[in-house]
């Protein structure tokens, strides 16, 4: 089994986890690397990413579990094989053998981004810093049934907040992204929910990397 290290960025963070699958699935195959596939059935190519990526986050650390069927290629070869086939904005950084079991991964470091047309409002900084600081702050998360309400306080390692520029606060945190997953919109979600007159313009989130729960880097 290989494990791929990419990223997807620009326009490609339109392209749904879905069609992201999809992708690499032709990829593969305009490249000349053939899938193993499941027996059965229904077959299906040998191929997966480790945590689904919601659309409109961009991400430098996506991770692609796939089987190749029989063939024999060096790692970096799969890997300059495969950004000759794939589309902008997303490219392989690393191909490798042996990649770490999933249920190793733990935390995720992201930065938020939050953009205010008119500047950034006097108190803002302060204000989201302390409302993170709580001992308790639920927010609404869709579940299989229904919307619930979640602590998510539990669930970020740590946070710092920062003024970017005059338009632009800067939110760096490590969260769970597994047993139990905070989604990183749900900390902009705090933020239009309890500070609405703090609430940004824009918002833009990046993950940046993944680790297991002694907090190092997770391959």
């Amino acid at each position: 089994m290989h494990r791929a290290l990419f990223v997807k960025k620009e326009n490609a963070i339109w392209i749904s986890h879905l069609d992201t699958m999809r992708l690499f699935q032709r990829a593969f195959k305009r490249s000349g690397l053939l899938l193993k596939h499941t027996q059965g059935f229904n077959p299906r190519p040998s191929v997966s990413i480790a945590m689904p990526l919601s659309v409109g986050v961009e991400s430098d650390c996506e991770l692609l579990d796939f089987e190749l069927d029989g063939q024999s290629f060096s790692c970096e070869e799969i890997k300059q094989r495969l950004n000759n086939a794939l589309v902008p904005g997303i490219s392989v950084l690393s191909v490798y053998d042996d990649g770490r079991k999933l249920k190793e991964l733990k935390y995720l470091d992201c930065v938020i981004s939050l953009e205010y047309d008119h500047g950034v409002p006097e108190s803002a900084e302060d204000e989201i810093r302390s409302l993170f600081l709580q001992p308790e702050l639920l927010v609404e998360k869709k579940g299989k049934n229904g919307i619930v309400q979640q602590n998510i306080i539990p669930m970020i390692v740590h946070l710092n907040v920062s003024k970017f520029n005059d338009t632009t606060l800067k939110l760096e945190a490590m969260i769970c992204c597994q047993e139990p997953t905070l989604n990183p919109a749900q900390l902009i979600t705090a933020v239009h929910t309890y500070l609405p007159h703090n609430k940004p313009d824009h918002s833009k989130c990046c993950r940046i990397e993944l680790y297991d729960g002694q907090e190092s880097i997770f391959r």
